[in-house]
């Protein structure tokens, strides 16, 4: 139980460093698609304003896999499913969020 616990705290540990890099506009280079645009591109988008997104995201990982961790110590399945529901609730919406409209554009 105990190295389970310790591999929940690392995962939230690291979303929630994550979420503060990219909410301070850092860390860009760890977006995957962003990294990987040509400097053409990477000029048209707002990459402020997209690091914000993607801190907001990563902050909401943290709290879904915060509700999986206590799912899982308490050993409440129906939480667990809940937190596991939500953060892939999330991840889809981020996705679709992200990619339509033309939010991050200049």
């Amino acid at each position: 139980m105990l190295p389970l616990m310790i591999f929940h705290c690392i995962v939230i540990g690291l979303l929630l460093v994550l979420g503060i890099l990219f909410f301070c506009g850092k860390g860009s280079f760890l977006i995957a698609g962003y990294n990987t645009l040509p400097k053409e591109e990477k000029s048209c988008l707002d990459q402020k304003s997209l690091c914000k997104f993607m801190g907001k995201l990563m902050f909401l990982l943290a709290g879904c896999w915060l509700i999986i961790t206590l799912g899982s110590f308490f050993g409440m399945i129906p939480l667990l499913m809940i937190g596991l529901i939500l953060f892939i609730a999330a991840i889809v919406a981020a996705a679709v969020y992200a990619n339509t409209g033309n939010r991050f554009q200049k």
